[in-house]
């Protein structure tokens, strides 16, 4: 049962100036505690394991391999049962896997979180960085109440300030001030309990708060309804024993002081209104909450707390010789009956056996705990902490369990192989258990339904709304504000300070000094140009000459292409150089005719663009390059500025905030602006039979894994054995030890997947319907298979023709479909530079013999002037 409702967060920004742990206990029972990601995992061990933790990924570098690091870090806080992590990663972190409602997005305080924003988190968090006091305030006073909180971080905040702002919460609920570590070790906890209280309200005229009293196990057992007092709630805070306010008495009442039925709090929780309470307690074991000696003041309390009080009473009051007494004291009894149990369960079928089975097991379950001192709290503790993870296991049993691995036999599975180019024991990588992140998921499609065949291999979900929110009011920005918009979006998202609105782009022709490339360099580059560039002017046989079709005597058709006006082509950049993007859209858009070549790519950190782009750039005709990145630059194309040319279409690849705003703009028909493709993570599909090379099979996957850690890699193994499928494990973990974006392929192997699969025939059912980006084929004359493919990017035949070959220069298009789009969506081609146009010419004999057709069609539709048109031309030599 987590926090909702804050009074304010502690945060616990000096590691080695802790409070003491009496104090943090107490804080503990009223808020949750936010502690530093760069130190996240020494303070998480230091913590007692029931606090509720908020981590704050606070930064100073924004690289996109910082980014992804990050990423990385905070998955593993949260695998650990922090609760919400505050971040400006929520959109990376929501696309892997990571729930809205434990983000809280941090923005800078200058503009004001739009409900879009708000709505696709589970709150915002302003800093003054890069604001001033009274920008926040206006930035928070112009959203207006809002249902999620809002957390304010100013490092200057004392607590004496702190005291007067609190009174704001009363106007401002969802208004949480963050206190620094140094406040808080400066005052006592009669200081923080007197904070807490503050941001109370009650219209009672004696001042009380009503206060439902909860169990803490079973989770959220209603014990009874009591009233409490400011003076009360903070000597539970203090003490962190239940205390109350009795009326009957008219006094503060320490509940259990006199019976002994005392109750220790765990948490003190109050509603939206703030005017009531609700205290999580644990009950001292086998005493009750009412006067009346009952669990509840509403009457016996049934279900798992009963037996759990029963059990705990016969553990300690048994009769010797008792079938009770021998369970809690013979262990070899109660552990062949809950051996015996478990079996039955894993037997039973219908649902009179299972319900039945169940309880027995786990009544002699809970016996165990009992006598080892687990209580069901404890056990209630550790699932709600791995309710948290986001990293999910593979979930295999323990082999001594398991009389079969993946519908193999033991015996098979450990039949030795002698498959070629293994990696030796010796070189085998002994960390293999420390390196969990290298494993893929293995599943056996024989052993799933095939009703759950469309399942499998579904992607991770995206979640469009958080992407929207940030993205719109980008684009819409630029969209209005021209030139002084982008300018400013460049020097904040491109992070280049030097940047001025007379150096936004560069006109051809440009200078020779920003093309200065090694020969090396322009060899590869030069030697990938005339390949894509022969395989895309093939394209174009059929086009050269118009198509004509005389469709009955005295009607001719005919259809030829033209080059699209105006075309932008986005190439990602700035610390990293993607030649083989530029050169993948530009030649054909440069074979196709286009009159005007726009590129946009963000700027180094010096404000120049990087020279093999400028190389490429110059060699394909390109008349702009827009310096400038990301969802701004996609938005200047769409709409054009002052200095950027408009362009008609939009093409290449970029992360969710460049997809998201092409299909964004493609989407206004004020701009009326086309788009390639939707676009997202990038994929592979491999389909090996035994035959196949591991090495090479894990490469390939590999290959694909390091682009991102929500890269799609999937493996369908056709009837490969153990031996095969084993060293193909060995060698992706081999392989990728030597990777230097090792941390990013720990991240992405973990949610890719092998299937094994009987048949050729299943495999190219399932890769049909994942539709992947790219496909390769590990089989025998891979090309024979080619008429059994209807879905997908682009295919790689044989061991011999890796994806990379078709990333850079073997000549197809590496700008291809993602995420299941390649059953509607083609790759990038030089007819997408291009639009056809259709003609016809009737003679005047070829209108008599069509007119009357058009003339009845049209009549039917009642469309008259349609019909006239022609009547009229019939009529005038009749």
């Amino acid at each position: 049962m987590a926090f909702a409702h804050l009074p304010y967060l502690p945060f616990l920004d000096s590691p080695n100036n802790l409070p003491s742990i009496d104090l943090l206990e107490s804080l503990a029972v009223i808020t949750p505690i936010l502690i530093p990601l760069s130190s996240a995992i020494d303070i998480i061990k230091i913590l007692p394991s029931h606090f509720e933790l908020y981590v704050l990924d606070h930064h100073s570098e924004d690289s996109p391999e910082s980014r992804l690091r990050r990423s990385a870090e905070v998955l593993k806080v949260l695998d650990l049962g922090v609760v919400k992590v505050f971040t400006d990663l929520d959109v990376e972190l929501v696309s892997l896997g990571v729930p809205p409602d434990r983000i809280v997005k941090i923005i800078d305080g200058v503009e004001s979180a739009n409900q879009m924003i708000l709505d696709s988190v589970s709150g915002v968090m302003y800093t003054l960085e890069k604001a001033t006091r009274s920008q926040v305030t206006s930035a928070i006073e112009s959203q207006g109440s809002s249902d999620r909180p809002r957390f304010l971080f100013d490092p200057q905040l004392d607590l004496n300030e702190l005291k007067d702002k609190m009174q704001d919460a009363l106007r401002s609920p969802d208004l949480v001030h963050i206190v620094s570590c140094t406040s808080i070790t400066s005052v006592d906890i009669d200081y923080l309990a007197d904070l807490y209280v503050l941001v109370l309200r009650t219209d009672r005229t004696d001042g009380l708060f009503s206060t439902c009293v909860v169990s803490r196990s079973p989770a959220s057992t209603l014990l009874g309804q009591v009233y409490s007092s400011k003076e009360s709630i903070k000597l539970s805070i203090k003490t962190r024993k239940a205390t109350y306010y009795s009326r009957s008495r008219n006094e503060i009442w320490a509940k259990g002081a006199t019976s002994g039925a005392t109750q220790s709090v765990v948490r003190i929780r109050t509603d939206c209104d703030r005017d009531a309470l609700e205290f999580q307690v644990i009950q001292k074991p086998l005493t009750g909450f009412c006067h009346t000696q009952e669990m509840s003041c509403f009457g016996p309390v049934g279900g798992f707390s009963h037996l759990e009080s029963v059990l705990l009473n016969r553990f300690q009051n048994s009769t010797p010789g008792s079938y009770t007494n021998r369970l809690f004291n013979d262990e070899k009894l109660l552990r062949a009956k809950i051996m015996e149990e478990a079996e039955e369960l894993c037997e039973a079928e219908s649902h009179e056996d299972v319900k039945n089975e169940m309880a027995d097991l786990f009544y002699f379950a809970l016996c165990r705990c009992i006598s080892k001192g687990v209580s069901l709290k404890d056990v209630e503790d550790v699932l709600n902490k791995r309710s948290l993870k986001i990293t999910r296991r593979k979930g295999d049993a323990k082999p001594k369990w398991d009389n079969s691995s993946n519908g193999k036999s033991t015996a098979e599975n450990q039949a030795p192989t002698t498959n070629k180019d293994s990696p030796a024991q010796s070189s085998k990588p002994a960390q293999s258990q420390a390196n969990p992140g290298l494993k893929c998921q293995i599943m056996d499609l024989a052993q799933i339904p095939s009703t759950d065949h469309h399942k499998l291999l579904n992607r991770p979900p995206m979640d469009s709304k958080a992407m929207l929110s940030r993205v719109k009011p980008i684009v819409d920005n630029i969209k209005s504000g021209g030139d002084n918009a982008l300018l400013k979006a460049i020097i904040s998202f491109d992070r280049n300070p030097n940047a001025s609105i007379t150096d936004l782009i560069m006109r051809s022709p440009f200078g020779q000094e920003t093309m200065k490339i090694t020969p090396e360099a322009k060899e590869a580059i030069d030697i990938a140009y005339n390949n894509i560039y022969t395989f895309h002017a093939k394209q174009l046989d059929k086009e050269r000459s118009p198509m004509v079709v005389e469709t009955m005597e005295g009607v001719v058709c005919s259809r030829f292409a033209r080059p699209i006006d105006r075309v932008g082509l986005y190439v990602p950049g700035g610390t990293a150089v993607l030649p083989s993007t530029a050169l993948m859209l530009a030649i054909p858009a440069q074979v196709a005719g286009c009159p005007h070549i726009s590129i946009a790519t963000p700027p180094r950190p010096d404000g120049t663009i990087s020279p093999e782009i400028m190389y490429i750039a110059n060699r394909c005709g390109v008349k702009e390059i827009v310096k400038a990145g990301g969802a701004h630059s996609i938005s200047a194309m769409a709409y054009g500025t002052e200095t950027i040319t408009k362009v008609d279409k939009i093409f290449g690849p970029g992360n969710q905030f460049v997809t998201t705003a092409k299909m964004l703009v493609a989407s206004d028909v004020e701009a009326s602006v086309a788009i390639d493709m939707p676009a997202g993570p990038s994929e592979v599909l491999v389909i090996a039979d035994e035959s196949s090379n591991p090495a090479f099979v894990a490469a390939d996957l590999l290959s694909q894994a390091e682009h991102g850690p929500d890269s799609q890699v999937v493996l369908l193994a056709v009837n490969v054995s153990e031996g095969l499928l084993s060293e193909i494990e060995d060698h992706i973990e081999a392989q990728a030890l030597r990777l230097p974006r090792l941390s990013i392929i720990q991240q992405s192997i973990p949610r890719s997947l092998i299937v094994r699969v009987n048949s050729l025939t299943q495999a190219f059912d399932l890769s049909n319907e994942y539709a992947p980006e790219h496909l390769i084929l590990h089989l025998p004359n891979p090309s024979q298979y080619l008429p059994q493919i209807r879905n997908a990017g682009s295919v790689f035949l044989g061991a011999f023709s890796p994806e990379s070959c078709g990333d850079y220069a073997s000549g197809t298009n590496h700008s291809l479909p993602t995420m299941k789009f390649a059953k509607q969506f083609s790759g990038v081609s030089t007819l997408a530079f291009m639009k056809h146009i259709t003609a016809q010419e009737l003679t005047e004999d070829g209108l008599r013999r069509l007119g009357p057709t058009v003339i009845k069609l049209a009549e039917i539709e009642g469309l008259e002037a349609h019909a006239n048109a022609v009547r009229l031309r019939l009529n005038s030599n009749s």
